[in-house]
């Protein structure tokens, strides 16, 4: 259908998430989908699907005992929702969201019928993942790509693969430690400042060597932070969470450092650099988990830093990483226009750039 001068480009925007149960019984649903993706357990089908099926029931107890925490389900669905509802506010009427899961409902199958019945002139992939993993965007955009085909959804589509240096993103962390170190009580033995610890989901060592970027942009996006914040003598560190399984995973672990931290009589402020919403990862792994982790390892003081979620600068950001995306000229969009990632980083989506 031809547009004419002045009609509206309908633009759908496909925020991308992960995902999580909405209540007991979706639990182990969830990690079957989760650990059946072959972007996480590369093997064969029906291999991975049994695979995925006995993982899922050994862990599905101490997972749905997680859910019950913070009330029986993910909170993540409704902090995607504040986040479209936010971005299509600040886009405009042309722009409508559509939420797509990868791991739990709404997922690629629906969305992308959703996406046709509205009709859109050009569709816009934006993952709310800050660093780019074959793991989390990568594994998205195939599953989207594969649902758009199964349908014959066939409209311009452009992806913004990351985002790890974003300006507004960058400012926002930066404003919720400097609020943290600002507030009383977080203060160490004397003379010991608190430690900003800086903790992203970890993942295996092999897909890093496979040359996954994921690692190498979270140590940007935290250099920029750090830089963002410009205190001299700042205490920071890295470190990484939410190991599982029997592979050796990158480091250091979010555990040990705090376990560190302990020894040395340094309090914490914990800052989630690759999340950008509240879900179990957040609420429970570092908010009572690790928590009481802090206590028992005689760390004089914990704080967490809450996600950016809507604060204005990262929707700000956001907002003018999408416009740029939509003005450009080419499918693929980064952070920083083109590619960011060294080309020994074969799992970059740039492929031959």
């Amino acid at each position: 259908m031809r547009r004419h001068e002045g009609d509206i480009m309908k633009t759908a925007l496909i925020l991308f998430n992960l995902g999580g149960p909405d209540q007991p019984s979706a639990v182990a649903p969830f990690l079957v989908n989760l650990f059946r993706d072959p972007a996480i357990i590369s093997l064969p089908n029906p291999l991975r699907w049994l695979v995925a099926k006995l993982i899922a029931g050994r862990r599905a107890p101490v997972a749905r005992s997680i859910y019950e925490r913070i009330g029986g389900g993910s909170p993540l669905l409704g902090n995607t929702q504040a986040q479209a509802l936010a971005l299509e506010a600040a886009l405009g009427p042309d722009f409508k969201s559509f939420i797509v899961m990868r791991y739990w409902h709404p997922m690629s199958e629906e969305q992308s019928r959703a996406v046709q019945a509205w009709a859109p002139d050009r569709i816009l992939l934006v993952p709310l993942y800050p660093q780019f993993s074959s793991t989390t965007t990568g594994s998205s955009v195939t599953d989207w790509r594969r649902a758009a085909r199964s349908i014959g959804l066939d409209v311009p589509t452009k992806l913004l693969c990351c985002y790890p240096q974003d300006e507004g993103f960058v400012e926002a962390v930066a404003g919720l430690v400097q609020q943290a170190l600002a507030e009383q009580g977080v203060a160490g033995m004397p003379g010991k400042p608190p430690r900003v610890l800086f903790t992203a989901h970890g993942l295996p060592k092999k897909t890093v060597k496979a040359g996954d970027p994921y690692q190498w942009q979270v140590e940007r996006t935290v250099v920029a932070v750090v830089d963002r914040l410009a205190i001299d003598g700042l205490d920071w560190s890295i470190c990484y969470q939410s190991r599982v399984g029997p592979l050796e995973w990158i480091g250091p672990s979010t555990g040990r450092e705090i376990e560190r931290a302990g020894r040395e009589g340094i309090s914490l402020i914990l800052v989630p650099i690759a999340f950008v919403s509240e879900h179990s990862e957040t609420l429970v792994e570092l908010d009572i988990e690790y928590r009481e982790l802090a206590h028992h390892a005689g760390v004089p003081g914990f704080h967490r830093v809450p996600t950016v979620s809507t604060v204005p600068a990262f929707i700000d950001g956001l907002t003018r990483q999408i416009r740029r995306l939509q003005a450009g000229d080419e499918p693929l969009c980064s952070g920083e226009a083109g590619r960011i990632c060294p080309t020994s980083f074969r799992r970059c989506p740039w492929k031959g750039a």
